[in-house]
C-alpha cells in the first residue's frame, strides 16, 4: 500500500470525470453491468404529483391557484402530470447505488491531465488511475478538460441567479407549496424563460427564476465585483409584481448555479472524434437533470463500444464545425 504522502495508483474498467447527475448515473449504469468504475469530482462534498392536459383562462387559473394573475388574452395550460425533482435528494440515491455496486467515488481531486490511449491515464491532485475507458461529464470545466485532447468545443458556462421569493402571508393558500411549478411562454408582460416551483426548499420561499444568465468561468462562479447589476433580478421583481402578486417583489435568497450551453442548447453526447474510447456528455443548457438516467445509460453504451439505445444523431460533436484542433 502506497504511503500516504504518495499519490493514489489505480487501474479500473472505466473512469467518469464529473459527479453530477450525468456523471454519476453514467457511473451507475457501468457499475450496474459490473465494470469497476472510478468516479471523480473536483469538489468536496459532491452530494448536496399531480390528470390530463387542460386550458385555463385567467378567470379558471385565478380560482384554482390564487397566487397567479393572468392578464387580458393571456391563458394557462395545466399538466396534471408535472412534478419536481428534488436534485441534492435524487444525486445522493443515484450515488448510494452507485457504491453498493461496488463503485468508487473520489471527490475533492481534480484532474490535472489526461493522457489518451489504449489505456488512459488520468492524473489528479491525490492520484494517478488508469482504465481503458473514459466518460467526461465534467460540467462546465468541460472545455477546458478536452482542450489539451484536440477538442474546442462550442461551451459557454453561463451564472445564472436562483432567487427566493418570501411570501407576504406566510401559509397563505396563494402561494408557498400550494403553488404549481410554472413556466412562463409568451406572456405580454414577461420574456421567454421565468420558470417557478412552490416552497419546498426554504419555508415560505417560492423559488422563481430566469432561464438566462451571463458568461463566467466556472473558477471564478463565486467572485462577483461589488455593484455588479442584475438585471435578471430586476427582470424578475417585475414579473413578480405582475403575474404573483402575493410575493414580494424582491428576492429574500439569491444563490448562483452553472449552465453549460452550446450554440443550439442541445446536448453534446459522442466519442471524441480522435480517440474513440473518450467519450463526452456536456452542453446540457440548464435542462438536462430530467433526463439524467437515459443520458447516463448512452454514455455507458457509448463508453462499452455499443449500439446507443437510442439515437444520439442530434447530439453528435461534429454538428460544430472547427472543432477537432491540434492538441496543445
Amino acid at each position: 500500500m502506497a504511503a500516504p504522502s504518495q499519490p493514489q495508483q489505480a487501474t479500473y474498467d472505466a473512469i467518469v470525470i464529473g459527479a453530477g447527475i450525468q456523471g454519476s448515473f453514467a457511473a451507475y449504469h457501468l457499475a450496474q453491468r459490473r465494470r469497476d468504475t472510478l468516479l471523480l469530482e473536483q469538489l468536496e462534498g459532491c452530494r448536496r404529483s399531480l390528470g390530463t392536459d387542460q386550458v385555463l383562462d385567467a378567470t379558471v387559473l385565478a380560482r384554482r391557484f390564487p397566487g397567479l394573475r393572468l392578464h387580458a388574452g393571456e391563458g394557462a395550460v395545466w399538466d396534471g402530470t408535472g412534478g419536481v425533482l428534488f436534485a441534492d435528494r435524487a444525486l445522493r440515491a443515484v450515488q448510494d447505488v452507485f457504491r453498493r455496486h461496488g463503485g468508487t467515488l473520489r471527490d475533492g481531486e481534480k484532474v490535472l491531465r489526461i493522457e489518451p490511449g489504449a489505456v488512459l491515464t488520468v492524473t489528479t491532485t491525490a492520484g494517478v488511475y488508469r482504465a481503458p475507458r473514459l466518460i467526461i461529464a465534467a460540467g462546465a470545466w468541460t472545455g477546458a478538460l478536452v482542450a489539451p485532447l484536440g477538442l474546442h468545443l462550442p461551451l459557454q458556462p453561463l451564472r445564472i441567479n436562483v432567487c427566493y421569493w418570501r411570501e407576504k402571508e406566510p401559509g397563505s393558500p396563494s402561494a408557498g407549496r400550494a403553488s404549481p411549478c410554472f413556466m412562463a411562454l409568451g406572456l405580454s408582460r414577461a420574456p421567454h424563460g421565468v420558470y417557478g416551483l412552490p416552497a419546498l426548499e426554504y419555508p415560505g420561499l417560492v423559488k422563481v427564476c430566469y432561464h438566462h444568465g451571463s458568461p463566467t468561468d466556472p473558477e471564478e462562479r463565486d467572485r462577483l465585483p461589488p455593484g455588479t447589476p442584475h438585471p435578471d433580478v430586476a427582470l424578475l421583481s417585475s414579473f413578480i409584481s405582475s403575474y404573483l402578486p402575493g410575493l414580494e417583489p424582491r428576492p429574500a435568497v439569491v444563490e448562483t448555479c452553472l449552465y453549460t450551453n452550446t450554440p443550439d442548447e442541445d446536448f453534446i453526447l459522442d466519442r471524441h472524434p480522435k480517440f474513440s474510447n473518450i467519450i463526452i456528455g456536456a452542453g446540457f443548457s440548464g435542462h438536462g437533470f430530467k433526463l439524467a438516467p437515459v443520458v447516463g445509460k448512452l454514455l455507458c453504451e457509448l463508453s462499452l463500444g455499443e449500439e446507443p439505445s437510442h439515437s444520439t444523431a442530434p447530439f453528435t460533436i461534429t454538428r460544430f464545425p472547427g472543432v477537432l484542433r491540434a492538441a496543445l
